[in-house]
């Protein structure tokens, strides 16, 4: 999906179309907007369906944020200026103070990309999910699929996502996913991009390793320590080379990947890993002086992967936390449970314990809570002891002080 969590919002403003727009920071606050409309204009009856007459000037300038939140997605006008996903938003108030900041509304979010996963399965139904705004499709058995090389078919996608959403995407068209997924990015908005075996050389090769997906940014710059740059390049390298240098799969892997080779299946149905919310401080938070903050924090993650887990139908047997010091150093703790579970309560339990086993006498601006090792309600696994009963005492008490006691006395 083209900008998909910025193509959501134009949905609700097409004022803002062909502006450079940030998704990111807070979160949503309609009714302190609709106040402050009908302080500005107190002669229009300001609702909901009122959204598209808002004046451009009076959405929240990107040049005013204060903060340490990241952008999670951004219009191509805002793109053109260096603004980008994951990127700390006061960085993207220097490079594009004039775009306009909005929050995330993810019930909109997770509506849309409901629709558009519906309207591909009814036309390709060997559909890979990989998040909330890409799939990969597999459409070898759709009839009339291979006409043009799948252009039609990619032009029909587009045509009925447009239908029921009013949202674009681009599609990359490919052998395998590997290719797939680089063409998608090709001809973006609203692009169609075809790459064959015999086109590896005029368009893969050319493109810098970063655009391989799996090749990260410390990958990339071992890749360029070796005179690297390009897929091309490390296409000349030999396999045993690469082995040599990147190990015995990594090196394996690059070597297959620069020569357009990929195996993997559109896999259709995939048990998630785990589920986790986190959030980064607008400023640096401790455990005494911002208790009360802090344990409302804790308790709306906890709620938050609980309803997570319940909407999937999931029980979680481990609970963890997960927290980003100042200086950016990490640190993570875990805690299996008698009895796996998605309830709220016991979740905030399970999370405090972990928490009194980390060291809170340093400030810290993140914190997230996880679940892992799901399992389904009334299988084997879920079935083993009460859903929500006691749970066990931390492991470690190296850290569990008066700090910890003030923040969690529930847990004494």
């Amino acid at each position: 999906m083209d900008a998909f969590f910025a193509s959501v919002e134009l949905l609700r403003y097409p004022q803002l179309k062909g502006l450079p727009l940030v998704i990111g920071g807070g979160r949503r606050r309609e009714t302190e907007m609709f106040e402050r409309l009908r302080a500005a204009y107190p002669e229009t009856d300001w609702g909901p369906d009122s959204l598209d007459r808002i004046p451009v000037d009076f959405f929240p300038l990107l040049r005013d944020y204060v903060g340490r939140g990241v952008a999670t997605t951004a219009t191509y006008a805002a793109r053109q200026f260096g603004v980008g996903s994951a990127m700390g938003l006061m960085k993207a108030a220097r490079l594009c103070p004039q775009a306009i900041l909005l929050p995330v509304d993810f019930d909109e979010v997770r509506r849309l990309s409901r629709t558009f996963k519906r309207v591909i399965t009814e036309i390709a139904p060997v559909m890979e999910d990989r998040g909330v705004d890409e799939v990969y499709i597999d459409f070898t058995e759709v009839p009339g699929g291979q006409r043009e090389g799948g252009r039609v078919l990619a032009r029909l996608i587009q045509k009925s996502i447009f239908e029921a959403t009013g949202l674009t995407c681009s599609i990359g068209v490919a052998p395998n996913k590997l290719l797939a997924k680089m063409a998608s990015e090709f001809n973006k908005p609203n692009g169609i991009s075809i790459v064959t075996p015999d086109d590896l050389e005029r368009l893969i090769w050319p493109l810098p390793c970063r655009k391989i997906n799996g090749v990260g940014p410390k990958a990339d710059a071992r890749l360029q320590s070796h005179g690297i740059h390009t897929i091309g390049e490390l296409a000349a390298r030999e396999r045993d080379w690469l082995v040599a240098h990147f190990g015995k799969s990594y090196g394996a892997w690059l070597h297959e990947a620069a020569w357009g080779r990929d195996e993997r299946p559109v896999v259709t149905e995939s048990e998630p890993v785990g589920l986790s919310r986190e959030t980064t401080f607008e400023r640096d938070l401790h455990a005494v002086h911002d208790r009360a903050e802090l344990g409302a924090i804790l308790t709306r993650l906890c709620e938050q992967v609980a309803a997570d887990l319940q909407r999937k139908g999931y029980l979680a047997r481990t609970i963890g936390v997960k927290l980003t010091y100042v200086g950016f150093s990490k640190v993570t703790r875990d805690l299996t449970l008698d009895a796996p579970t998605n309830d709220a309560a016991a979740i905030r339990r399970a999370a405090g314990l972990c928490l009194k086993r980390v060291d809170l006498t340093r400030r810290f601006r993140l914190l997230g809570v996880k679940s892992s090792k799901l399992v389904k309600p009334g299988t084997a696994e879920a079935a083993r002891g009460d859903q929500n009963g006691p749970l066990p005492k931390p492991r470690d008490k190296a850290h569990r002080d008066e700090r910890t006691d003030l923040l969690f006395p529930e847990l004494d």
